[in-house]
Order: C-alpha cells, then structure tokens, then sequence
C-alpha cells in the first residue's frame, strides 16, 4: 500500500514518503539487533590479499614504535579510527557496539608459534644482573680489578690439579727403575735378616715375605745358591717359639718338589735341627711346621728318607704320636708314614716306567736302601696306626685304613691277634654301611662313605 501511495502522489510526496520508509527500516534493524543474543558482525579479511613474504616483509618494514599500527592479538580488540592494520588479520564490524574489532588470523597465529618455539630453542638468556651487583662490578673496575688477572689465577689454580705430561714420564721413568726383581728381593731380605740392627718382629716380617717367593722353583734355588737356606736353617735354633715357626715354614715352601733345595738342605743339616724341633719340648704351632718341612723334606727323595732313618726319626715320630693330645700331629705323622711307604711301591713297579732309564735304576736303587717296613713292625707303628681310627673325622679314618693295609704285609700277623682291632673295624662297617645308604637315598652312587666302606671290606677280608 506504501508503495502504491508514493506511485500516485506528486513529487514532494514522493520524497517525503521515501524518506518515512527509510526511518522505518533503520528502526526496524535497531529493534532486531537488541532482540538477538549476539552482535550483528560484518568481517573483514585481509588474508588472502597478501602471500607469506610480503606479509613477513611488512612486517619488517613497520615501526613497533608508531602508534598509528594496531597490534593484534588472538583475541578480538578494539580498532580507534586512523590505526592501521597488518595484513592477515581479521576485521568485523560489532554492531551492537558500533565498533571495528581486530584479531589475529590464523595464518599469524601460527607464524608466531612457530617463531617463538625457533627463538627459544635458539636464544638462551643471558644472565641478569641486580642494582647491589652492577655497583659493585663497576666499584672493582674503579678499584682496578683486572677480570684478565682474575682468569689468570683460575687458570694457574685449574694448572695445579694436574701434571704436565713430561714431569709424568720422568717420574714413570724413575718407578721402572725402582721396580726390583724377586733376585732383588730375596738379596734385600736375607741382608736385612741378616743384620744386628733388625728387630725380631722385622726378622719374621723378612721371614714371611721369603716364603711367599720361594714357592716358586727358581726363586727356592736363588734362596740357596745366595747362602739365605744356611740363615733360615740357624734360624731353627733361635730361643724366640716365633721365629723357629716362621724358618720351619720357609723351609717347608722351599723345599717343597724341589730336589736342588733338598739336597742342599740334607748337606747343611736341616734334618737334624727339624728332628730337634720334634723331640724337644716346644709350641704345637712350631712342631706343625716343622712337621711340614721334614714331610716336605722326604717325599720324593730316598737318600733324605734314608737319612731321616739312621737318624732316628722313625723313633722321633712315634713318640711325638704318643705324646701327642690332639689328632692333628697324629694325622699329620701318619701321612708321611703313608706316603714313604707308597712312593717305594710305585717306584718298584714294573709298569710304572715301561721303557727303564738310568735315572729309574738309579731311583730303585737308592729306594732299595730304604728299610721302613721292618722298623715300623719294630717300634710298633702295627699298633699304634688303628689308634686314628677313633677319630670322629672321616678323612682321618680313611688315612688310618690306607696305612694300614700299606703296613699289612708285616703287621698281619699282629693284626690278626687283636681283638679290639676286629671289633672296631666291624663297627665301623655297620656305620659305614648306613651312610652309604644315605648317601644312595640322595642319588650318589659312587660316594666318598662308599670308598671308605670298600677299604673296610678289603682290612676285613684281608684278617681272615
């Protein structure tokens, strides 16, 4: 009807009526954006305009300090009129508050995260520096510090904590020729043995130090070709008990399976001092020791164990087992007994060598000149052996039974006549008996109580 109004009417009114219908629409927005619950917006974007050089070339070239560039951030902002915005933003009209709003595009938004990210990984702060501090580090350039001398100072004390490459190798140079060889050694140990001035507590230290070398063969023999085995033999009659252990222990390394020391030993009479040792009232300690130089002594060596004969020391051995309390020395005197008699009859067996030398005669010979079975029947080894097998240890027992049967050619006939002998050895049968079972049960056929039963079998059978 407005419309058909403003086609009939004149001019005049026809303006009037147009200027109506202008108000009418602009109230009629008003009324619609009050209704809705958020602002009518018109944006703007200026991002695609503008490629990612000249964008960034833009930027370069504008002023942070001129006022008339807007910044924007990520969030929506006001615009004041004249401000200018970099392209790539985002622009909207708020027509709630009549005002032009900016933020950030996206394609910013990203830009600068990535750049933050690379400025971070790439600038690391310097350090910062308080009012006191910057006072006080012009006060000492004032002063006259030089921060060149306080370097200086470092670097001399870092200097310090190190040595310089040639002072190592003139020290290592001088440690080669410090370094001594066990010759050496053993010269510088018999001196200071040797000398009046030496304590008796450097004396053993010397002492000690010498029989961890002469385990060695050739250190043994450096021993004795130096004249040290005479001063260790003169040892054995010191009045200090710690002194005789400690020369009967060096005697026995030494001359453990080493015939050029044994046969300097027999010549510089050290089976008559060691025998003296065992004969004469002394500590247990030094008879252990002196018991393990003549065992040392005689094994392997007939002219020695010969010697070891005529000197009486089968007679020494069997009243030191009588006299004896404990089954150590018992144990000990046993085994010797054992391993004489064992060495002969190997050495008399044909299959042992099968292609005989000189050397092999020459061993029969001397094992021959050797007469130990007949002086065990004697002095009464026959009775005094079985005297072990009331040891509570197994391994003594088993010593026991194997001289036993080594002795059974010329103690037969006692063995037979002693009762008590037959007994003891059919007790120990059941008890043996028993423990292989045990040791059966447990899946060990072949058992160590096994071997000890089998040599109880054998004396048994052999007493029939």
């Amino acid at each position: 009807m407005l419309t058909g109004c403003l086609r009939k009417g004149s001019k005049s009114t026809r303006l009037k009526m147009a200027l109506m219908l202008l108000v009418l629409s602009c109230q009629f927005v008003h009324v619609l954006s009050e209704k809705s619950s958020s602002a009518l917006t018109v944006v703007e974007s200026t991002e695609t305009s503008l490629d990612d050089e000249d964008a960034h070339h833009m930027e370069e070239e504008s002023d942070p300090e001129d006022s008339n560039v807007f910044r924007p951030t990520d969030q929506w902002q006001s615009l004041k009129p004249g401000q200018a915005v970099p392209r790539g933003s985002h622009v909207r009209l708020n027509l709630q508050t009549r005002q032009r709003e900016v933020k950030l595009g996206e394609h910013q938004i990203l830009k600068n995260q990535i750049d933050g990210q690379r400025q971070g990984k790439e600038n690391t702060p310097g350090p910062s520096f308080n009012a006191e501090e910057l006072k006080n580090a012009l006060k000492n350039i004032k002063e006259g510090v030089d921060p060149e001398t306080s370097d200086k100072e470092e670097k001399e004390a870092l200097r310090a904590q190190f040595r310089p490459m040639e002072e190592l190798k003139r020290d290592m140079a001088k440690l080669d020729m410090l370094m001594e060889s066990d010759f050496q050694v053993i010269s510088r140990l018999m001196s200071q043995f040797n000398s009046s001035n030496t304590t008796v507590e450097e004396k053993i230290k010397a002492l000690h130090d010498l029989e961890y070398l002469v385990h060695q063969v050739d250190n043994a023999q450096n021993l004795a070709s130096r004249g040290g085995l005479k001063l260790v033999v003169d040892a054995l009659n010191s009045t200090d008990y710690r002194l005789q252990e400690s020369a009967a222990f060096v005697l026995g390394s030494a001359l453990s399976s080493n015939p050029v020391v044994q046969v300097g030993a027999v010549e510089s009479g050290t089976l008559q001092k060691l025998l003296m040792l065992l004969a004469t009232p002394r500590p247990m300690s030094v008879k252990k020791k002196a018991l393990f130089a003549v065992a040392s002594l005689l094994r392997h060596f007939p002219f020695a164990q010969s010697h070891f004969l005529k000197l009486g020391g089968l007679q020494v051995l069997g009243d030191l087992f009588r006299a004896s309390d404990g089954g150590a020395l018992r144990v000990r005197i046993v085994t010797i007994l054992y391993d004489m008699i064992n060495e002969k009859e190997l050495i008399s067996q044909t299959g042992l060598d099968p292609i005989p030398d000189a050397s092999h005669n020459e061993r029969l010979q001397q094992y021959a000149q050797v007469s130990l079975m007949p002086l065990l029947a004697e002095q009464g080894w026959c009775r005094l052996v079985p005297e072990l097998l009331a040891s509570p240890e197994h391994d003594w027992k088993e010593k026991a039974l194997r001289t036993i049967l080594a002795m059974m050619p010329h103690c037969q006939t006692q063995y037979r006549q002693d009762y008590t002998l037959s007994s003891s050895l059919r007790t120990l049968q059941e008890q043996y008996q028993e423990l292989v079972l045990s040791e059966q049960v447990l899946g060990d056929e072949d058992g160590y109580f096994g071997e000890i039963l089998a040599l109880l079998e054998t004396v048994l059978l052999k007493l029939k």
